[in-house]
This record gives structure tokens, C-alpha cells and sequence, in this order.
């Protein structure tokens, strides 16, 4: 392209897109798709059931029409066919969970992210002697919340993990890591031969087997409780992981893979599922981002490519792996014992 016709319009709309993100996650944060789910309404209402100023309300629900989160017809804003499955706290689709989090904790972090780039270190919490998940997970309320966000992430990979994967060969299953459930039990609905469960700490046992029941396959639900570091895993023919390995370095990586593989019988398999990181290292913007995410968030942490997670699977023993690709930018690597 001759220099004359460039233009600075992609690099102008890269470094101010966090306006329109915090515009979103406000939205979700002060419940407007919720509101306009009980149906279409003017400026002024709106304003007034969000107690929102008026000064700025106005270009407020505009903005978020022209970044197509809302529709507007005449004078009264409704929500997209998008935000209206997805963005609606009270149906089960909700995803908003986890950019909730992203609002009230990344989105401070990240102003960081420079530091993190010249230090190495995790700039969450931990910078002011804080403990991000040793708080969670002693406060029942946020950890529901944050288990309930991971289902969001989690749900609609799991769905297309259920249709891909060759489960008529399998008969038990475990999630290791499993949060609220939302894995194993799409799973489960999806194949009513099989057994499966979540290996969590013992704190998540309570929203798992709710979530389970809320779901109707409790009867073939099981919670494993443990620490999957310090304790075996559970013996099952699948063992799933995700979003489990990007949390830890290379040799906690290979670690977990390797008890993984204890775990198996002859012919068991491990699924690990992430946002892969493409082979060339140049497509997938979300799987790289979220990598620097756990920069941010962790001591060592990492996300990595399909290529990465085979070979660290055939160093510990898996005679054969396959990558897939998954919902959005989410892929599953599978190694077959």
C-alpha cells in the first residue's frame, strides 16, 4: 500500500479500545441487559430504573448500540440477540460472570501490565500482600461467584467437547479442577452412559453438587475432594482439565500432566482444553492476551499452542495426542494412554 493511502485508524482504535470494553463491563455491572430483558425502553426510564445521571446516560446506551451490544428502534434501546442469551443474569447462558471479575479486579491490574513486562512478576493482589485466591476461597459468596464465572468460559467449549470427543468408547470421567461443575455436567447430559465427577477443594463441594442437582445429573455426579497437587487423581478412564495448566509453570505443567497419566488405564485419555495459542503464533489474539493475563495473575503461569501441550504429553508418556478445535478461540489437545 503507497504511504499516502496509509492511515493511523487501526492503531488509534487498538489503543482506545478500552473505552469501549469499560463501557461494556459497566453496562453488565449496573445490570442493563438484565433490565432490558423484561423488554424495550426509553432513555429516560432507563435511566432513571439504572439510577444512572442523566448528563451522559444518553450517549451512554448510544455507544454501546454503535458497538452493537444494543438496538435501538425509535426512541426505546433493546438488548442485541447476543446480549439477551448471554449478558442476562437471570438465564442460565449468562457469561457475564466472568467480565464481571474482569471488572472489578483485571481491569485495575492491567494499568500494570508494563511493570509485569520489565519484572516478571504477578501484579494482582500479591503486590500489596494480598492472597487473590487464598481470600476467594475463604468467603462463600465471591468464590460462588467466580465458580459460577469459570461455568460462563467453560460452557460453550464443553458443549462441543461432549459432540467431539469419542465418549461411547468411555465409561467414567473426572474434571479436574472443575469449579461449579459446568464441564463435567454438559458432559454428562450429552451421554447418559457415562459416570463422571469434579476433583476440587473441599470448599467447592457444595456449589458443585447444587449445580449438579439444579441440572438432573446429580445420581451420576461424584465430588472428589483434594488438592491436585498434593494428592493422586482420581482413577477414571477421561480425566479432563480446563483452563488448569496456563495457571502454572512448565514443571507444575508437565507434573499435572504426568499424574494425569498415572491416573489412566491402558487406553484412558486426557483432555486438556484452553484458549490454544496457534502453532505459528500470530492468529489467535486471545490466546496470546490471556497468556499475558496470567502474567498478571500468576507466579508462573502461561498459556501455550497445541504443538507445546503434545509435546509435553508424549514426555510423559502418551503414545498418541490430537488437537481440536473447540467454541471461539478455546481448543482441546487430547493424549491417548
Amino acid at each position: 500500500m503507497a504511504k499516502g493511502r496509509l492511515t493511523p485508524a487501526k492503531i488509534m482504535q487498538l489503543g482506545t479500545g478500552f473505552w469501549g470494553s469499560k463501557t461494556l463491563l459497566s453496562a453488565i455491572e449496573i445490570g442493563l441487559f438484565t433490565e432490558l430483558a423484561k423488554g424495550p425502553l426509553n432513555a429516560v426510564t432507563l435511566t432513571k430504573r439504572l439510577q444512572l445521571h442523566p448528563r451522559s446516560a444518553r450517549d451512554f446506551f448510544d455507544a454501546l448500540v454503535a458497538l452493537g451490544m444494543l438496538t435501538r428502534r425509535g426512541l426505546r434501546y433493546a438488548n442485541t440477540m447476543e446480549t439477551a442469551l448471554f449478558l442476562d443474569r437471570a438465564k442460565p447462558s449468562y457469561v457475564g460472570g466472568i467480565l464481571e471479575m474482569c471488572n472489578v479486579r483485571l481491569y485495575r491490574f492491567w494499568g500494570s501490565l508494563t511493570e509485569g513486562l520489565r519484572t516478571g512478576k504477578a501484579q494482582n493482589e500479591v503486590k500489596t500482600g494480598g492472597d487473590f485466591f487464598g481470600t476467594l476461597y475463604g468467603d462463600p459468596q465471591r468464590l460462588e461467584g467466580f465458580l459460577k464465572a469459570m461455568t460462563g468460559l467453560s460452557v460453550g467449549p464443553a458443549r462441543v467437547i461432549a459432540k467431539k470427543f469419542p465418549w461411547e468408547k468411555y465409561r467414567t470421567f473426572v474434571d479436574v479442577g472443575c469449579a461449579q461443575g459446568g464441564v463435567a455436567v454438559e458432559i454428562a447430559l450429552a451421554h447418559k452412559h457415562l459416570a463422571g465427577g469434579g476433583m476440587d477443594l473441599p470448599v467447592v463441594q457444595p456449589v458443585f453438587e447444587a449445580y449438579a442437582k439444579a441440572r438432573g445429573v446429580e445420581k451420576r455426579m461424584h465430588f472428589h475432594s483434594g488438592d491436585f497437587f498434593k494428592d493422586p487423581l482420581p482413577k477414571c478412564d477421561v480425566i479432563v482439565m480446563g483452563h488448569i495448566l496456563h495457571d502454572w509453570n512448565l514443571n507444575e505443567k508437565i507434573m499435572l500432566l504426568r499424574k494425569a497419566y498415572d491416573a489412566l488405564p491402558a487406553g484412558g485419555a486426557v483432555i486438556i482444553h484452553e484458549a490454544l495459542i496457534d502453532d505459528a503464533r500470530k492468529q489467535n489474539a486471545f490466546g496470546l492476551l490471556m497468556s499475558l493475563n496470567m502474567l498478571i495473575e500468576t507466579h508462573g503461569g502461561f498459556d501455550f499452542t497445541g504443538a507445546d501441550c503434545r509435546t509435553w504429553m508424549k514426555e510423559v508418556g502418551f503414545k498418541r495426542t490430537q488437537v481440536t478445535p473447540l467454541a471461539g478461540p478455546d481448543g482441546m489437545v487430547v493424549g491417548y494412554k
